[in-house]
């Protein structure tokens, strides 16, 4: 039986068009994150979450969308699972819920929340042991106000750096041995 594939939640801003350099970041990561075989979810709209699963569509990955019903934008087209519930709250649960991981890209207000939330989870042991990213550095004055707990939050300096120690921290699930049948 194949293993199911591994989710990575990925977090940013809805607020940036096509032609931004972060748009391309995004998209580089949806990419190399569908290269190592990981399914991407994101909130389904636009921005980051446009461009990171339209980087793992073109690089034939799959993608899961969580949206919520109060937004009224229409989920992005690159999404191949939209995961619709009634509230923002249900919304970033459900968005870590699915995760086995996580990439905080650079953003907004929200980011930090969906960073946060994550963050205080795995520090007060609410969650088994999940890899959390911030790519670039974007994020790092956050995490140094906050005591810089780098085993906590790794800090990858590219999209390939990410989806790379993602892999990285996978691979012993992946590469376990077969066990041979206990009667013959």
């Amino acid at each position: 039986m194949k293993p199911r594939a591994k989710v990575i939640a990925v977090f940013g801003s809805a607020q940036l068009r096509t032609d931004e350099p972060r748009y391309a970041q995004a998209r580089e990561l949806g990419s190399a994150l569908a290269a190592k075989g990981f399914v991407v979810c994101s909130g389904g709209y636009g921005g980051v979450m446009e461009a990171v699963s339209r980087g793992a569509k073109e690089a034939g990955g799959r993608t899961l969308g969580v949206t919520v019903q109060f937004f009224r934008a229409a989920t992005n087209p690159w999404v191949d699972e939209e995961i619709r519930v009634k509230t923002w709250k249900e919304r970033l649960f459900e968005l870590i819920k699915r995760g086995h991981g996580y990439v905080a890209c650079p953003g907004g207000t929200g980011t930090l929340v969906e960073l946060a939330v994550v963050w205080e989870m795995l520090n007060k042991g609410a969650m088994r042991k999940r890899p959390l990213v911030a790519l670039s550095d974007f994020w790092q004055p956050v995490i140094e106000c906050m005591g810089g707990i780098e085993p906590v939050i790794h800090t990858a300096s590219s999209p390939a750096n990410a989806a790379a120690y993602l892999a990285t921290y996978f691979k012993p699930l992946r590469d376990e041995p077969k066990l041979p049948p206990l009667c013959p």
